[in-house]
């Protein structure tokens, strides 16, 4: 849903408090390029208000009385392509909720604080009207289809490790991610480590949901952990996430708590950079949908070892085409494709296992 340079973001605010709608309404009306339309209290009240206003964004609370947020989501996706921003708390219950709201189609969303007058704070302001205009210039809802995966697990893990598949992701990462990770087949001859721009609480309930729906094993990476074929290991909000050697030369997780990088804690150029600088030969990196530049760094260091390929999810499919764009403008990007695409040309490059521990395709094994 394109904005005119000249035509303000209509923006519907949807919460049970009034306290919150007084305070969203207000950041929001400091910005000149957006005009609140209205308010609403309640699912129900957010549906008929989203039919009368047709706002261009709809920010919505996840937590309510009666029609919750999730529910009021899945009404509001009948009625067409509406960008929608979640408010979460953070509390384990949310944060499932909130990764459940990204797959049904909400863009992005944004953490209420445990202080709740500290909503007021320069930083979430700021966070609040840059996450609406992003929304606002959002690609069409694509639904995925989720899989369950069958109670016996079906992944082979493999100490022995030949191929590394870094993936960097933002603003519209968890719903991409959901269209790569659960179409890996489990005796894909490759480790995942992958950075997905969120705050603490919220990536242990990612790694959950996508672990609930693919042939791989999913987690949220732990600190000194080895690294090991058919797991993807997701990095804990805020925390940058390396790999390094350990003593007997095999590549294990670090967990910092070092400065952030381009505002990012996790950062893709942090985990790429890193990972260039174990020497380890065999790397695939992914740079998918989400704003900035995060990862552009990363993989021109990466590139400099001649066996390693780089992906970019191209800008059709693309909620935000600003790390993949960023990556493209490097000139070491190799491949341009559709999210649907990814998977299939990661396991181009990785194959499969054979016997648990040799690639039986793929391009870069030696």
């Amino acid at each position: 849903m394109e904005n005119k340079c000249n035509k303000k973001i209509r923006v519907l605010v949807v919460d049970d408090s009034a306290f919150m709608r007084k305070v969203i309404s207000d950041i929001l009306d400091s910005d000149s390029s957006i005009e609140l339309v209205g308010t609403a209290k309640s699912g129900i009240d957010a549906l008929e208000k989203v039919r009368k206003l047709k706002p261009d964004v709809v920010t919505l609370d996840i937590k309510m009385p009666g029609m919750n947020g999730l529910e009021c989501l899945e009404e509001l996706n009948k009625l067409g392509n509406i960008p929608v921003v979640m408010l979460s708390s953070i509390t384990q219950d949310a944060a499932e909720a909130t990764i459940q709201a990204l797959e049904k189609g909400a863009i992005d969303f944004i953490t209420k604080p445990s202080n709740i007058f500290d909503i007021n704070s320069k930083e979430k302001k700021q966070e609040i009207i840059e996450k609406v205009k992003i929304a606002s210039k959002s690609v069409p809802y694509l639904k995925i289809n989720t899989r369950v995966k069958n109670k016996e697990p079906l992944y082979k893990e493999s100490t022995t490790l030949n191929n590394i598949v870094l993936i960097g992701t933002s603003t519209g990462g968890p719903k991409a991610l959901q269209e790569v990770i659960p179409a890996i087949p489990e005796d894909v001859n490759a480790a995942f480590l992958v950075v997905q721009h969120m705050p603490p609480g919220f990536t242990k309930s990612l790694a959950e949901r996508l672990d609930g729906m693919s042939k791989v094993r999913v987690k949220e990476a732990e600190n000194d952990e080895l690294i090991k074929t058919g797991y993807v290991y997701i990095a804990p909000g805020d925390y940058h996430m390396l790999a390094e050697r350990d003593e007997k030369s095999k590549l294990k997780i670090k967990l910092t708590k070092d400065p952030r990088v381009g505002s990012h804690r996790p950062s893709v150029d942090v985990l790429l950079e890193s990972v260039s600088n174990t020497g380890f030969e065999n790397v695939v990196a992914v740079i998918m949908t989400g704003m900035g530049g995060d990862g552009s760094e990363g993989i021109k260091k990466l590139k400099k070892n001649k066996n390693v390929s780089v992906i970019a999810q191209d800008e059709k499919t693309c909620v935000v085409f600003g790390m993949p764009k960023a990556a493209i403008q490097t000139g070491v990007v190799d491949i341009v494709t559709p999210l649907s695409e990814i998977s299939n040309e990661i396991m181009k490059i990785v194959g499969v296992q054979k016997n648990g521990h040799e690639s039986i395709s793929g391009n870069f094994y030696r």
